[in-house]
């Protein structure tokens, strides 16, 4: 096994795995949906492709700057009316939005490493435009890392890569969380389709703290 790196670094990210109709979520750490869409971007995959190779991939984030939650409204107007299906001229809505700023997350992906190295390569020169979580959402920085596939298990390979940001205190630890094949907490995120059908099954969670100097140990409430 091998792990492939990515650094999601934006001003605005939202990573959403509960939202319907009005309101859009998003959590604090980046979702597997979101992730394998923008593979899926960089690969050129169309919608109607499947992705079960990508969503066999083993997911982890270490957080180097948490988020802070915020929250944006967009109105709607003309929006179909559920009984008759029909747009109504007049009738507006006003959604509201949360998103994360300033946030940054190194994220893992594990799995074979000819699959990696084809997302590595294609995440060097995406054919398409990638995104945080929504389309305006753009990275600020590439979210390719050059020499980040990595002959190491997933945690190892969080653990030991440099700080995404400078602003980070040397002894300050960082927490991520880990996908899990058996327990830990439930994230509706899981593709199980192409994404055209728009559906997602629950997956696995574990949180993790990244200690400095490479050391990492899983949170003791979780142990």
């Amino acid at each position: 096994m091998a792990t492939l790196l990515l650094q999601l670094y934006g001003p605005m990210q939202s990573w959403g795995t509960t939202s319907r109709y009005d309101e859009r979520d998003t959590q604090l750490e980046p979702s597997k949906s979101g992730v394998i869409g923008l593979v899926c971007a960089a690969l050129g995959r169309e919608r109607e492709s499947p992705v079960d190779d990508l969503a066999a991939l083993r997911m982890g984030v270490r957080v180097d700057r948490e988020g802070i939650v915020m929250r944006d409204y967009q109105t709607a107007t003309g929006v179909a009316i559920a009984s008759s299906g029909k747009a109504d001229a007049g009738r507006t809505i006003v959604s509201p939005r949360y998103f994360l700023a300033d946030a940054v997350f190194l994220v893992g992906l594990e799995g074979q490493h000819s699959l990696l190295d084809q997302i590595d390569q294609a995440l060097r020169r995406p054919r398409w435009p990638l995104a945080l979580g929504r389309k305006s959402f753009v990275p600020s920085k590439p979210v390719h890392l050059p020499g980040a596939l990595l002959a190491l298990p997933l945690v190892q390979a969080l653990a030991v890569w440099p700080d995404l940001v400078d602003d980070t205190p040397a002894d300050m630890s960082k927490r991520g969380v880990v996908e899990d094949a058996s327990e830990g907490s439930v994230r509706m995120d899981q593709p199980i389709a192409a994404f055209a059908q728009r559906q997602f099954g629950p997956r696995f969670v574990k949180p993790v703290f990244f200690r400095p100097g490479g050391k990492h140990a899983p949170e003791q409430a979780a142990a």
